[in-house]
Protein backbone atom coordinates (compact mmCIF):
# COMPACT_ATOMS: atom_id res chain seq x y z
CA UNK A 1 0.00 0.00 0.00
CA UNK A 2 3.05 2.46 1.00
CA UNK A 3 4.51 1.49 -2.39
CA UNK A 4 1.68 1.99 -4.59
CA UNK A 5 0.93 5.50 -2.53
CA UNK A 6 4.72 6.47 -3.23
CA UNK A 7 4.47 5.47 -7.00
CA UNK A 8 1.34 7.57 -7.41
CA UNK A 9 2.91 10.65 -5.85
CA UNK A 10 6.18 10.37 -7.82
CA UNK A 11 4.05 9.96 -10.86
CA UNK A 12 2.74 13.09 -10.03
CA UNK A 13 5.80 14.45 -9.48
CA UNK A 14 6.57 13.61 -12.63
CA UNK A 15 3.66 15.00 -14.32
CA UNK A 16 4.52 18.61 -12.70
CA UNK A 17 8.13 18.49 -14.30
CA UNK A 18 6.83 17.50 -17.41
CA UNK A 19 4.65 20.55 -17.68
CA UNK A 20 7.66 22.74 -16.78
CA UNK A 21 9.83 20.75 -19.47
CA UNK A 22 7.29 21.81 -21.76
CA UNK A 23 7.64 25.59 -20.80
CA UNK A 24 11.54 25.25 -21.13
CA UNK A 25 11.04 23.49 -24.58
CA UNK A 26 8.71 26.34 -25.70
CA UNK A 27 10.68 29.22 -24.40
CA UNK A 28 14.55 28.83 -24.34
CA UNK A 29 15.11 28.16 -27.63
CA UNK A 30 13.55 31.77 -28.34
CA UNK A 31 15.69 33.31 -25.64
CA UNK A 32 12.87 33.63 -22.91
CA UNK A 33 12.61 33.08 -19.38
CA UNK A 34 10.95 30.17 -18.05
CA UNK A 35 10.20 32.36 -14.81
CA UNK A 36 8.10 35.13 -16.16
CA UNK A 37 5.75 36.37 -17.47
CA UNK A 38 3.00 33.92 -17.19
CA UNK A 39 1.65 31.15 -19.41
CA UNK A 40 -0.53 32.39 -21.88
CA UNK A 41 -2.03 31.61 -25.48
CA UNK A 42 0.67 32.53 -28.13
CA UNK A 43 -2.68 33.68 -30.10
CA UNK A 44 -4.86 35.98 -28.35
CA UNK A 45 -3.13 36.27 -25.01
CA UNK A 46 -5.24 34.02 -22.92
CA UNK A 47 -3.18 34.01 -19.41
CA UNK A 48 -3.35 30.24 -18.63
CA UNK A 49 -5.30 29.95 -14.97
CA UNK A 50 -3.92 27.61 -12.33
CA UNK A 51 -7.23 25.45 -13.03
CA UNK A 52 -6.14 25.55 -16.83
CA UNK A 53 -2.45 23.91 -15.92
CA UNK A 54 -3.13 20.94 -14.40
CA UNK A 55 -0.55 18.38 -16.21
CA UNK A 56 -2.77 16.11 -18.89
CA UNK A 57 -6.09 16.93 -16.86
CA UNK A 58 -6.52 20.35 -18.13
CA UNK A 59 -5.75 19.63 -22.08
CA UNK A 60 -8.51 16.89 -21.56
CA UNK A 61 -10.76 18.79 -19.63
CA UNK A 62 -10.27 22.12 -22.55
CA UNK A 63 -10.40 19.25 -25.24
CA UNK A 64 -6.70 20.61 -26.54
CA UNK A 65 -8.26 23.83 -27.19
CA UNK A 66 -7.61 27.96 -25.37
CA UNK A 67 -10.26 28.91 -23.37
CA UNK A 68 -10.17 32.26 -25.03
CA UNK A 69 -9.96 31.93 -28.24
CA UNK A 70 -10.63 28.32 -28.97
CA UNK A 71 -6.61 28.02 -30.71
CA UNK A 72 -5.87 24.23 -30.63
CA UNK A 73 -3.35 23.60 -28.11
CA UNK A 74 -0.60 21.51 -29.25
CA UNK A 75 -0.28 17.80 -28.26
CA UNK A 76 2.92 17.68 -27.44
CA UNK A 77 2.13 19.57 -23.76
CA UNK A 78 0.15 16.16 -22.71
CA UNK A 79 2.05 13.65 -24.17
CA UNK A 80 5.54 15.34 -23.15
CA UNK A 81 3.90 15.37 -19.21
CA UNK A 82 2.74 11.41 -19.58
CA UNK A 83 6.33 10.52 -20.60
CA UNK A 84 8.44 12.66 -18.01
CA UNK A 85 5.70 11.05 -15.77
CA UNK A 86 6.23 7.47 -16.98
CA UNK A 87 10.33 8.19 -16.70
CA UNK A 88 9.85 9.38 -13.07
CA UNK A 89 7.75 6.12 -12.31
CA UNK A 90 10.54 3.90 -14.04
CA UNK A 91 12.93 5.53 -12.21
CA UNK A 92 11.37 4.84 -8.79
CA UNK A 93 10.53 1.09 -9.96
CA UNK A 94 14.08 0.37 -10.64
CA UNK A 95 15.91 2.41 -8.01
CA UNK A 96 12.98 2.90 -5.39
CA UNK A 97 13.17 5.70 -3.30
CA UNK A 98 16.17 7.40 -3.37
CA UNK A 99 18.56 9.48 -4.74
CA UNK A 100 19.69 7.79 -7.20
CA UNK A 101 16.36 7.49 -8.47
CA UNK A 102 15.97 10.93 -8.16
CA UNK A 103 19.33 11.59 -10.33
CA UNK A 104 18.08 9.10 -13.04
CA UNK A 105 14.72 10.79 -13.71
CA UNK A 106 16.13 14.47 -13.54
CA UNK A 107 18.97 13.24 -15.82
CA UNK A 108 16.86 11.63 -18.25
CA UNK A 109 13.87 14.38 -17.91
CA UNK A 110 17.07 16.86 -19.39
CA UNK A 111 17.96 14.70 -21.87
CA UNK A 112 14.47 14.47 -22.77
CA UNK A 113 14.07 17.91 -23.37
CA UNK A 114 17.53 18.11 -25.42
CA UNK A 115 16.21 15.51 -27.32
CA UNK A 116 12.86 17.42 -28.06
CA UNK A 117 14.32 20.62 -28.88
CA UNK A 118 16.89 19.81 -31.42
CA UNK A 119 14.73 17.67 -33.03
CA UNK A 120 12.70 20.93 -33.35
CA UNK A 121 14.68 23.76 -33.88
CA UNK A 122 17.99 22.57 -34.59
CA UNK A 123 18.68 23.89 -31.54
CA UNK A 124 19.96 22.47 -27.89
CA UNK A 125 19.67 25.70 -25.17
CA UNK A 126 22.16 26.62 -23.08
CA UNK A 127 19.61 26.52 -19.97
CA UNK A 128 19.46 22.73 -20.00
CA UNK A 129 23.29 21.80 -21.01
CA UNK A 130 24.40 24.67 -18.06
CA UNK A 131 21.87 23.15 -15.49
CA UNK A 132 22.53 19.30 -16.29
CA UNK A 133 25.98 19.64 -16.02
CA UNK A 134 26.11 21.31 -12.32
CA UNK A 135 23.45 19.16 -11.21
CA UNK A 136 25.41 15.98 -12.67
CA UNK A 137 28.47 17.18 -10.79
CA UNK A 138 26.73 18.45 -6.96
CA UNK A 139 24.82 15.48 -6.65
CA UNK A 140 27.77 13.08 -7.19
CA UNK A 141 29.43 14.87 -4.65
CA UNK A 142 26.24 14.22 -2.41
CA UNK A 143 26.01 11.02 -3.80
CA UNK A 144 29.27 9.96 -2.67
CA UNK A 145 28.75 10.93 0.87
CA UNK A 146 25.22 8.78 0.82
CA UNK A 147 26.82 5.81 -0.88
CA UNK A 148 24.69 5.66 -3.60
CA UNK A 149 27.62 6.86 -6.46
CA UNK A 150 26.00 3.99 -9.01
CA UNK A 151 25.13 3.95 -11.85
CA UNK A 152 26.76 7.61 -11.90
CA UNK A 153 30.31 8.26 -12.28
CA UNK A 154 31.88 9.23 -9.06
CA UNK A 155 32.99 13.05 -8.83
CA UNK A 156 36.86 12.68 -10.47
CA UNK A 157 35.63 9.94 -13.11
CA UNK A 158 32.90 12.77 -13.72
CA UNK A 159 35.27 15.69 -14.25
CA UNK A 160 37.48 13.52 -16.70
CA UNK A 161 34.24 12.39 -18.41
CA UNK A 162 32.82 15.86 -19.22
CA UNK A 163 35.96 16.87 -20.89
CA UNK A 164 36.07 13.30 -22.79
CA UNK A 165 32.68 13.60 -23.99
CA UNK A 166 33.16 16.76 -25.53
CA UNK A 167 36.79 16.66 -26.96
CA UNK A 168 35.51 13.19 -28.50
CA UNK A 169 32.73 15.00 -30.02
CA UNK A 170 34.52 17.73 -30.85
CA UNK A 171 36.74 15.63 -32.69
CA UNK A 172 34.28 13.57 -34.14
CA UNK A 173 32.22 17.06 -35.43
CA UNK A 174 35.79 18.62 -37.21
CA UNK A 175 36.58 15.44 -38.99
CA UNK A 176 33.16 15.03 -39.98
CA UNK A 177 33.72 18.76 -41.79
CA UNK A 178 36.81 17.92 -43.12
CA UNK A 179 35.10 15.18 -44.91
CA UNK A 180 31.75 17.31 -45.83
CA UNK A 181 33.43 20.87 -46.62
CA UNK A 182 30.43 22.18 -44.38
CA UNK A 183 30.08 22.33 -40.70
CA UNK A 184 28.99 18.66 -39.22
CA UNK A 185 28.55 19.12 -35.85
CA UNK A 186 26.94 22.32 -33.84
CA UNK A 187 28.41 23.20 -30.55
CA UNK A 188 25.01 21.98 -28.95
CA UNK A 189 26.65 18.53 -28.97
CA UNK A 190 29.49 19.56 -27.31
CA UNK A 191 27.54 21.04 -24.49
CA UNK A 192 25.41 17.91 -24.27
CA UNK A 193 28.23 15.28 -23.91
CA UNK A 194 29.60 17.33 -21.41
CA UNK A 195 26.19 17.07 -19.73
CA UNK A 196 26.58 13.17 -20.60
CA UNK A 197 30.39 12.50 -19.81
CA UNK A 198 30.33 14.31 -16.51
CA UNK A 199 27.11 12.02 -15.58
CA UNK A 200 28.51 8.50 -17.20
CA UNK A 201 32.37 8.86 -16.73
CA UNK A 202 34.81 9.22 -19.84
CA UNK A 203 34.45 4.91 -20.84
CA UNK A 204 30.53 5.30 -21.22
CA UNK A 205 30.95 8.86 -22.77
CA UNK A 206 32.73 7.28 -25.62
CA UNK A 207 30.19 4.38 -25.60
CA UNK A 208 27.44 6.98 -26.11
CA UNK A 209 28.57 8.59 -29.12
CA UNK A 210 28.79 5.33 -30.58
CA UNK A 211 25.45 4.19 -29.60
CA UNK A 212 24.36 7.66 -31.27
CA UNK A 213 26.16 6.98 -34.41
CA UNK A 214 24.42 3.80 -34.52
CA UNK A 215 21.25 5.10 -33.63
CA UNK A 216 21.26 7.36 -36.41
CA UNK A 217 21.22 5.02 -39.56
CA UNK A 218 18.75 3.08 -38.25
CA UNK A 219 15.98 6.27 -37.62
CA UNK A 220 17.07 7.30 -41.43
CA UNK A 221 16.41 3.68 -42.66
CA UNK A 222 13.04 3.98 -40.88
CA UNK A 223 12.25 7.45 -42.09
CA UNK A 224 13.73 8.27 -45.51
CA UNK A 225 12.98 5.17 -47.52
CA UNK A 226 8.94 5.08 -46.44
CA UNK A 227 8.89 9.37 -47.44
CA UNK A 228 11.39 8.28 -50.56
CA UNK A 229 9.06 5.85 -51.51
CA UNK A 230 5.75 8.06 -51.38
CA UNK A 231 7.92 10.69 -53.81
CA UNK A 232 9.13 13.04 -51.26
CA UNK A 233 12.54 13.11 -52.16
CA UNK A 234 13.96 16.39 -53.89
CA UNK A 235 15.88 16.12 -57.27
CA UNK A 236 18.74 14.85 -56.10
CA UNK A 237 17.25 11.78 -54.51
CA UNK A 238 17.71 12.96 -51.02
CA UNK A 239 15.08 13.53 -48.17
CA UNK A 240 14.47 16.23 -46.24
CA UNK A 241 15.41 15.21 -42.92
CA UNK A 242 15.29 18.33 -40.58
CA UNK A 243 12.44 18.72 -38.42
CA UNK A 244 11.23 22.30 -38.47
CA UNK A 245 9.01 23.81 -35.83
CA UNK A 246 5.95 23.42 -37.52
CA UNK A 247 6.60 19.48 -37.47
CA UNK A 248 7.79 19.40 -41.38
CA UNK A 249 10.64 17.93 -42.73
CA UNK A 250 12.93 21.01 -44.03
CA UNK A 251 16.82 20.57 -43.80
CA UNK A 252 19.21 17.87 -45.38
CA UNK A 253 20.63 17.50 -41.77
CA UNK A 254 19.82 15.61 -38.68
CA UNK A 255 20.05 16.72 -35.57
CA UNK A 256 22.45 14.39 -33.80
CA UNK A 257 21.22 15.39 -30.09
CA UNK A 258 18.05 13.78 -31.24
CA UNK A 259 20.00 10.22 -30.64
CA UNK A 260 22.94 11.14 -28.59
CA UNK A 261 20.33 11.46 -25.60
CA UNK A 262 19.06 8.32 -25.53
CA UNK A 263 22.17 6.81 -26.49
CA UNK A 264 23.12 8.66 -23.00
CA UNK A 265 20.35 6.47 -21.17
CA UNK A 266 21.37 3.34 -22.95
CA UNK A 267 25.21 4.11 -21.61
CA UNK A 268 23.92 4.88 -18.18
CA UNK A 269 21.94 2.18 -17.17
CA UNK A 270 23.78 -0.52 -19.20
CA UNK A 271 26.59 0.73 -20.18
CA UNK A 272 29.24 -1.51 -17.96
CA UNK A 273 27.11 -4.40 -18.98
CA UNK A 274 27.58 -3.70 -22.72
CA UNK A 275 31.16 -3.09 -22.17
CA UNK A 276 31.72 -6.18 -20.75
CA UNK A 277 29.85 -8.10 -22.91
CA UNK A 278 32.05 -6.27 -25.50
CA UNK A 279 35.48 -6.96 -23.82
CA UNK A 280 34.24 -10.64 -23.15
CA UNK A 281 33.67 -11.69 -26.93
CA UNK A 282 36.40 -9.47 -28.29
CA UNK A 283 38.86 -11.47 -26.22
CA UNK A 284 40.49 -8.40 -24.46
Amino acid sequence: MIETLAAIYVFIVGLCVGSFLNVCIGRWPEGLSVVKPRSRCPKCGHKIKASENIPIVSWLMLRGRCSGCGDRISIQYPIVELLVGLLWLAAFFQFGLTFTAFRVAVLATVLLGISLTDAKYFLIPDGFTVFGVLFVILTSLIALFLGEAEPFARPWDAMIGMCVGAGAIAIVGWLGEVWLKRPAMGFGDVTLMAVVGAAVGPTRALLTIFIGAVLAPVVLLGVVYPLSARGLADDKGQTELALEASGGWKKRELPFGVFLAPAAVIALLFGDAIIAWYLRISGL
